[in-house]
């Protein structure tokens, strides 16, 4: 017998036009991460260590990741991490045990040039699910750019901004 989920998920690929270690850099150093993702960030590079993203500075309560944990870690190969969307699907998606998960994988084309995959999984294929989905669709694009400008051009724009 096979067992099917019904789980959906997101994945988006980007190239980079910068070296392996700094790309892992921009996803791993919370200075990084506050530099084209979200204004603020804290991220403990271990299993079981923090990946919070704080969207309104300061705000601690709405618009944040916050509790969100890295759940697997391979240097400058792999960042797994839990995921809360933002408020208006708390409700549908950020309860503690029902977390969705982004899974970043990192893979040096030459010296100069790093892909990134982000596979963005736990999404439910039911009805109410349709506009999380969709958002997040939309919002690993913009990340995805953001974090290509901020590493090509040193102009990253914060994604997610309420």
């Amino acid at each position: 017998m096979t067992t099917t989920t019904n789980d959906k998920a997101i994945i988006k690929e980007v190239t980079i036009h910068a070296p392996l270690n700094l790309v892992w850099y921009a996803w791993t150093i919370s200075e990084r991460v506050s530099e084209w993702f979200a204004p603020e960030a804290v991220v403990e590079l271990r299993e079981g260590g923090a990946y919070e993203l704080y969207f309104i500075p300061g705000n601690r309560t709405s618009m944040n990741t916050k509790g969100c944990k890295i759940t697997k870690l391979i240097n400058e190969k792999e960042l797994h991490f839990t995921w809360k969307g933002p408020d208006e699907f708390e409700e549908l998606m950020n309860k503690e045990d029902e977390l969705t998960i982004v899974n970043v994988s990192f893979k040096s084309i030459n010296d100069n040039s790093t892909k990134v995959i982000v596979e963005h999984i736990g999404f439910k294929d039911h009805e109410d699910w349709v506009e999380a989905i969709n958002w997040h669709e939309m919002a690993w694009s913009g990340v995805l750019d953001s974090l290509k400008s901020a590493l090509e051009k040193g102009e990253g724009n914060l994604c997610c901004q309420p």
